[in-house]
This record gives structure tokens, C-alpha cells and sequence, in this order.
């Protein structure tokens, strides 16, 4: 394996469902309001996938998915459901590592438009290529971003690992010849980063 690609929020973050559900509890709704939209109101997911793919914005996004919810107030709404996401310090110091160890390495996120900033994190330190789907236009889990974002660090896609907190953005992946690690956590992603990419353990 010459590649790695990772996503942002939920990989070299903390846990993106766990500020979801505080997000929730804080606006009073139940705690699974915000992963169950997405999973069970095809309205909500298309809009995500809308704001995703840079077709709408968040500010056009925030009141109609807060209606979808149950949110009166959605004045930044994006930056609230992100407010208990933090730095995945480990997660970040694989990626270097196993840039310093030549490694090819890339982003691949779905964005939130520009309610969600990109801007604290050390991209430029960690990359070789980053690809932001309102930048391209299209979205995990197309195969056409993963192929992109192969192409973009110079690897196909048969060399590279891919490392996503979805599962069918894992799939996705795979499906165009990458080996994905399905992430839960530092404590079984690294072990894993390791084996496929011959990184000495921390």
C-alpha cells in the first residue's frame, strides 16, 4: 500500500454522532433526532447531499433541515451540530507519520459548506491532496471522488487504504479497488494502519 486517504469529521475528529446527540439533548429533542433524520427522512438526506455537493448553502440549508428536526431557532445551526467535535489527536499523528514514512496521503470529506471550517486543522502538513465535495461537485459514497482523490496523490486506487466512520463510504471505496478501514475509534483503526501500511506502532 502506497496511499492513505481519510475522512474529517468522525476520523481525525472526535466522534461527529456523539456532538450530534449533545446538540439534541441540548435543543431538548430525543438524543438520535439528528443520525435518525438522515437515516429515515429522505427530505433531510437530500439535503444534506444537496449542501454536500456545494448545491445549496448551509445558510439555505440550516432552516429547512431545522424544520425537519424540530428547530425553531437555526442560526447556526451547522456550527451548533459540530460544537462538541474536537481534534482526533492520534488520528492526526498516523497521518503524519505515515506521511513522513513516504507515504502518500489525502482527504476526502464531505463538507458542510462553510458552516463547518476545515481551517484549524494542518491540512497542508498532512496532505498531499485534499478534495472537498462542494469544491467537485459530487459526494462519498460516488465512486468518482474516491478515483479522484486517488489520481490526485498519485496512487491508484488498488494501493491505497481509505479510512471513513461510514460504512457505506467504506463501500464505496472498496468498490473502486481501495482497502477500507471502517472507523470506530484510534483503538482499532491504528492497529490496522500499522499492518497495511507497515507503520511502526506508537
Amino acid at each position: 500500500m502506497r496511499g492513505l486517504i481519510v475522512d474529517f469529521g468522525g476520523v481525525l475528529t472526535t466522534n461527529v454522532f456523539q456532538s450530534f446527540k449533545q446538540f439534541a439533548e441540548a435543543e431538548g429533542l430525543d438524543r438520535d433526532a439528528v443520525k435518525r433524520a438522515f437515516k429515515e427522512d429522505r427530505e433531510a438526506l437530500g439535503l444534506l447531499r444537496q449542501l454536500e455537493k456545494g448545491e445549496i448553502t448551509h445558510e439555505e440549508f440550516e432552516p429547512r433541515f431545522g424544520a425537519r428536526i424540530g428547530v425553531q431557532d437555526t442560526d447556526g445551526l451547522v456550527g451548533r451540530l459540530f460544537a462538541g467535535v474536537g481534534p482526533e489527536e492520534a488520528m492526526l499523528d498516523a497521518v503524519r507519520r505515515a506521511r513522513e514514512g513516504g507515504i502518500r496521503t489525502g482527504l476526502i470529506s464531505n463538507s458542510w459548506g462553510e458552516g463547518l471550517s476545515y481551517d484549524d486543522a494542518p491540512l497542508s502538513e498532512l496532505f498531499d491532496a485534499v478534495v472537498i465535495s462542494g469544491d467537485v461537485g459530487m459526494h462519498k459514497p460516488e465512486p468518482e471522488i474516491f478515483r479522484l482523490g486517488a489520481e490526485k496523490i498519485g496512487v491508484p486506487p488498488e494501493e491505497c487504504v481509505f479510512v471513513d466512520d461510514l460504512r457505506e463510504n467504506c463501500a464505496g471505496a472498496e468498490a473502486v479497488g481501495m482497502t477500507a478501514i471502517l472507523h470506530r475509534g484510534p483503538e482499532s483503526t491504528l492497529p490496522e494502519l500499522e499492518r497495511l501500511l507497515g507503520l511502526a506502532p506508537v
